[in-house]
């Protein structure tokens, strides 16, 4: 196969067409946003057959290494930003770092009462008044994060009042009180049909999911949810261990 001399003659052929378009992208041959060649001209550089192009192209969409656009051509796809996961960060703040265009929709913001689950997660007595909001969070109108929250209303009385399209959660919440500790478990799954439709994905695309509790003086302030696309975000943190074996985040 022409420009793969280099790869092991044992290796699939769909996975060298894979190789040869990632070196590319990862060598800085190709930036973000460039068309690639077409499946027909790719065919005809590589000497092999349009279904294994075909198939590496659908391998490498759904990687997110590229996008194709219907009826335009194929694209290198802009890098998968990452999300801090041992920090609690303003994501307005981070779009933003990164040259973003910052944005949200608030679907959710009511008072409730916490279900026996909810309550004995939090940590308080069934059916207790909790504040819930659950809003989507855009990267130049593109949705990256939902993020479903429910709030003790002792620690932030004023929840309900505030305009979360201009200012986050957690900006706001930060600015409260201090707090004093923070749990984060994170899975993978396919989240439920209300969630891919807010967050515009289909039914195939898994999410990361980071769920959060806080802690203020030892009580719970905060247990949320947040949902990112499999092919948008990542989720990552830097720490170093200490003394005791303890992390210390960077």
């Amino acid at each position: 196969m022409a420009k793969a001399t280099n790869i092991q003659s044992n290796t699939p052929l769909y996975q060298q067409v894979k190789d040869y378009i990632t070196g590319k992208i990862d060598n800085g041959a190709i930036k973000s946003g460039v068309k690639l060649e077409s499946e027909a001209e790719l065919v005809a550089l590589l000497k092999t057959s349009r279904m294994t192009v075909n198939r590496a192209l659908r391998e490498l969409t759904a990687e997110g290494r590229i996008k194709r656009i219907q009826g335009k051509g194929t694209f290198v796809a802009d890098k998968k930003p990452q999300s801090a996961l041992l920090e609690i960060q303003s994501i307005a703040e981070e779009i933003r770092q990164r040259g973003g265009a910052y944005s949200c929709t608030v679907h959710r913001l009511q008072e409730e009462k916490a279900t026996p689950s909810l309550a004995a997660s939090m940590e308080i007595s069934p059916y207790t008044p909790l504040f819930h909001s659950i809003i989507v969070h855009k990267d130049n109108s593109i949705p990256i994060q939902l993020g479903c929250r429910y709030v003790n209303p002792a620690i932030a009385p004023n929840y309900l009042q505030q305009d979360f399209t201009r200012q986050t959660v957690s900006r706001y919440l930060l600015s409260l009180t201090p707090v004093t500790a923070v749990e984060h478990i994170v899975e993978a799954l396919i989240p439920e049909a209300w969630i891919r439709e807010l967050l515009e994905i289909n039914g195939s695309e898994p999410c990361l999911t980071l769920y959060r509790k806080t802690w203020v003086k030892g009580k719970i302030a905060t247990f949320s949810t947040f949902y990112y696309p499999g092919s948008r975000y990542t989720l990552g943190g830097k720490f170093t261990p200490s003394a005791a074996g303890t992390i210390e985040v960077t």
